[in-house]
Formats: structure tokens, sequence, C-alpha cells
């Protein structure tokens, strides 16, 4: 018996389809049986999974599941699997659950025993690590960071001694602002990488330093339209890492204004007084 394509489902399972980012090609041969086999498919958006279905002439029963309705329908979801139902979870694109919905219904089926199979494939952010060219033995991915400037700049201040490649995902209405943030709080020189609309047409890699890429987003408006992942070095080994700078930079400012602090700070660590100073800009907006 050929497993992939005879009897491939089990009843009362729920799998866990990932599916492509961009190109249609970009699906197992697995995935596609599975997706022809179940009884129901969970979907995002049923509009934009529809292209995908027609693609392969998939025709089974799809039911919605987002962020507004994920803990009612979870529920009705499970009945179905305890009653033998065989259900797949897709997303929109790439692996459920990574930054979109499913985690209640994969946590509730697992709770109650129910078997949850995985069905491996497309998923952006590791797509975009593997051609970013950034160390990858050790990475964190960070999903989407608030869409508030304050919050952001918060949020990346707990990051700048990360020493894991990061990876994040960003709308593109965001993406100049967020380059500027980062390239504020991490430094403008530290290497990055903007991943954008992968696997598609107009699909964009650029390796440069965050300020460089932040200029050329800021220069080409087709860079602030699609999918996007970001992916930025870790910090630096050393004496002078972010965190070494803030920490001085913090003690500097409870003696003495800021102006002077960054010229100390600059002659103490070599450090330009002007990225010093907005590193104190930094720490004065987003410490209480």
């Amino acid at each position: 018996m050929d497993y992939c394509t005879e009897n491939c489902t089990e009843n009362g399972v729920l799998y866990v389809v990932a599916t492509p980012i961009g190109n249609l090609c970009d699906i197992s041969y697995r995935a596609v049986e599975i997706l022809k086999q179940v009884d129901l498919i969970v979907v995002e958006d049923s509009r934009r999974s529809a292209k995908l279905l027609q693609h392969y002439n998939i025709k089974a029963k799809t039911y919605t599941l987002h962020d507004h309705n994920e803990r009612e329908n979870s529920t009705k979801l499970v009945k179905k699997l305890r009653f033998g139902a065989s259900i797949a979870i897709i997303s929109d694109a790439g692996t459920p659950l990574v930054s979109d919905p499913g985690y209640v219904l994969v946590n509730e089926a697992i709770h109650q025993q129910l078997k949850v199979v995985p069905i491996p494939g497309c998923c952006a952010l590791i797509a975009a690590l593997a051609v970013a060219g950034l160390p990858t033995d050790r990475f964190c991915f960070e999903g989407f960071l608030p869409a508030k400037s304050i919050a952001r700049l918060n949020r990346l201040q707990q990051l700048v001694s990360e020493p894991r490649t990061m990876v994040f995902y960003e709308a593109p209405h965001r993406v100049l602002d967020t380059l500027r943030d980062m390239s504020v709080t991490f430094s403008e020189e530290r290497p990055a990488v903007i991943a954008r609309e992968l696997t598609k047409t107009f699909e964009t890699l650029r390796r440069d330093s965050l300020s460089t890429l932040a200029e050329w987003v800021s220069q080409d408006q087709n860079q602030q339209k699609g999918e996007i992942v970001l992916l930025v070095h870790g910090a630096p080994a050393g004496l002078h890492s972010d965190a070494d700078l803030d920490r001085l930079l913090a003690i500097l400012m409870q003696e003495m204004p800021l102006k002077k602090a960054a010229n100390l700070a600059s002659k103490i660590t070599g450090v330009k007084k002007n990225q010093l100073y907005k590193k104190g800009l930094l720490l004065k907006l987003v410490q209480p």
C-alpha cells in the first residue's frame, strides 16, 4: 500500500498542514492527499484558501477559524473530532499557528487526548533564515512587533543584548518605522536582512546595515508592500555590547545631562557621540 495515496487519513485526527507561502507548487504530495481525504478543512480566510484548494481540485468542506471566533469554534471542532471526523487545519500561507490562529484548537485537542499530526512544509521564517546569510545555529522568532511606536521601542529595548539571530514578521505599512526603530535601538551598523514576497514574482532579498536598509526602503515604495520578514544579527559579544552601552548611559544620565553623558560615554567606549545620544533619547523614552 502506498501510504501517501491510499487511506492517508485516520478518523478523529487533527492534521496541521503547511501550505505554500506564495508559489502554489511549494506544497508536499502528502499535504495534497491529506486535504483531499479529510472530512473538513479549517481555514483562516476561505477566500484566500480557495485559490489553493481549486488549484489542486480539493473539494472538502471548509470551516473558518480566526482570531475572533477561535475559542468558540475550537470547542465545536473538537466535538467533531471526538465523533470521528478527520480534520485538517491550514493558514492563509505557510505553517499554521506560526503567528496565525490554531493554538486554541490544537491545545484543546491535545487536552482531550486526541491525535494531532503535523504535515510539514513551508514556513516563511525558516525560508528567510535559510538564505539570509546570518548565523542559523541559534535563532529566536519574535513574530510581529507591537504596532504602536512606544510599545515597539520598549520590546526592541528588551532584545538589545539578545545574542541569537532575531526573526520578525512585519506589516508593509510599518516596515520603515520598524527599521528606523531597530537602527536606533540595536545600532545603525547592525547587520540585517529584509526578505519580501518570498517565492512570489517580486521576491526581494537584501542584506545590509539597519540604517542602510531603512534608507533604501524609504526611497523605494515597492519595498513597503507585500509579506515581509526582517532578520537581525544577534548582539555582538564583548565589552561594548548594546546592553553595556545602555547601562553606561543610564548611569551617566543620572549625574549629568544627556548631551554630556553621550560625550563622556563616547570617550570611554570609542562609540560615536551621535549614536550614543540617540540611544540615550530612547532610554529616556522607554524608562518609566
